[in-house]
């Protein structure tokens, strides 16, 4: 017997070591036994607000943004803008050397008045030949002159259509050189397309330019955006887009600038996923309806966007509810199990709005019960009385939300969130 008790007390010596030394061994912290043992498997349902909203990061950037290229080739001769300038409608960017231009306009000049005297002449040439011809003709009807006078004469006014003919081709040719050479010259002087700000201005003057309408794509002189009307580029995960909507209003924060909150809207969404970071979304553009002058393009923005809200209503961890498939209607249901002592009434509710850590419970349970985050035994498990007519947990201040609070639409939240 003695012998027995010093076995046991060794025992539990060695056990105790094994102990002291795995908890030096974890610095002090439970062991995972422990912590199996100590994990909180009950909370109590609370009466609380809930706000659900998609958290989004995307770049800001204008919305009209042009690359300003020369459609002639030239030499860049005047270049009064730079970087940051901000210019009106209208205002000259850049002008090109015109002097070559200018040369070949003023030949395009002379040609056409060459051309116009060419016609004069062979019109009155024309008209000299049409008379002879009639008076030919007839004095040849009357016999008073040959056929071959009357031939010849005939072929002269002819070629003396001809001829004005191709003089007035001529004219019309000289003259749409002229328009070109004149619309070549109105290009060298580059105007600004709408009020903007010069981002980027790659050349400087005295640098030779090639022309946009050449064979290759022309050089950038700069770039100028409209700095008053910005908008940002997101990406929503495919599981939050579906909660979007065109003309939502969002809350933007930029981090560049201390406290400066922005309000923008959901312009568009992409009817088309792209994979981004091996994250499937949709290209959402978002437009600031509130621009403040410090926010720049290239700047990092956080967008809220609120999808829907409740007030003081009753809510359960989202742990606490649990979905099961009834097979007589083929749809899932969702429950609670309320503890009562040391067993756990189920009981079927109704979910409403949620977030990432509540959900509301419109139908089923009170404020206070406490509801189990694990499911329990099925030992312990008994059945829900029957609700009364009319009956449920709704209470008596008004609830508010922005957003579609319907079943469907929180058939998806819930599914985003792991519910059940």
């Amino acid at each position: 017997m003695k012998n027995l008790i010093i076995v046991i007390l060794l025992v539990a010596l060695g056990g105790g070591g094994v102990y002291l030394w795995q908890k030096q061994k974890n610095g002090g912290a439970p062991t995972a036994a422990e912590k199996i043992a100590n994990r909180q498997t009950k909370a109590p349902a609370l009466s609380t607000n809930i706000s659900f909203s998609v958290t989004l990061a995307g770049e800001i950037g204008p919305a009209d943004q042009v690359s300003v290229k020369p459609e002639v080739p030239g030499k860049i001769i005047e270049l009064p803008v730079d970087i940051g300038d901000r210019v009106k409608k209208g205002d000259l960017l850049f002008a090109l050397d015109d002097k070559d231009l200018q040369i070949e306009l003023d030949a395009r000049t002379q040609e056409i008045e060459s051309a116009k005297l060419q016609l004069e002449k062979t019109r009155l040439r024309m008209k000299q030949a049409e008379r002879d011809y009639q008076r030919d003709q007839m004095l040849f009807e009357e016999k008073l002159v040959a056929e071959q006078v009357y031939e010849t004469s005939k072929q002269t006014w002819d070629s003396a259509k001809t001829d004005y003919e191709l003089a007035e081709n001529s004219v019309k040719r000289a003259q749409s050189n002229y328009d070109l050479a004149e619309e070549k010259l109105s290009k060298t002087r580059q105007l600004a397309p709408f009020d903007c700000t010069i981002l980027t201005r790659p050349v400087s003057i005295g640098q030779t330019v090639s022309g946009s309408s050449g064979f290759n794509s022309g050089t950038e002189v700069m770039t100028v955006a409209n700095l008053t009307d910005l908008i940002i580029m997101a990406h929503v995960n495919q599981a939050d887009v579906t909660r979007l909507k065109v003309g939502m209003p969002v809350n933007v924060v930029i981090e560049a600038i201390t406290d400066l909150n922005v309000i923008g809207m959901v312009e568009r969404i992409s009817p088309q996923a792209t994979i981004i970071n091996n994250i499937k979304g949709f290209s959402t553009r978002i437009r600031l309806t509130t621009p403040d002058q410090r926010v720049q393009p290239g700047m990092t923005a956080n967008i809220t966007i609120p999808v829907a809200s409740a007030s003081n209503v009753v809510a359960v961890p989202l742990a606490a509810v649990f979905t099961e498939l009834n097979a007589e209607i083929q749809q899932n249901e969702r429950f609670v199990y309320v503890v009562k002592g040391d067993q756990f009434e189920k009981r079927k509710v109704s979910i409403g709005v949620a977030d990432y850590f509540y959900a509301e419970v419109e139908e089923g349970v009170n404020a206070g019960d406490v509801v189990a985050i694990e499911k329990p035994d099925e030992t312990k498990v008994i059945k829900a009385p029957p609700a009364a007519a009319g009956s449920g947990n709704k209470l008596s201040a008004p609830k508010g939300n922005t957003g579609d609070q319907s079943n469907k639409k929180f058939t998806n939240v819930k599914a985003h969130h792991g519910i059940g």
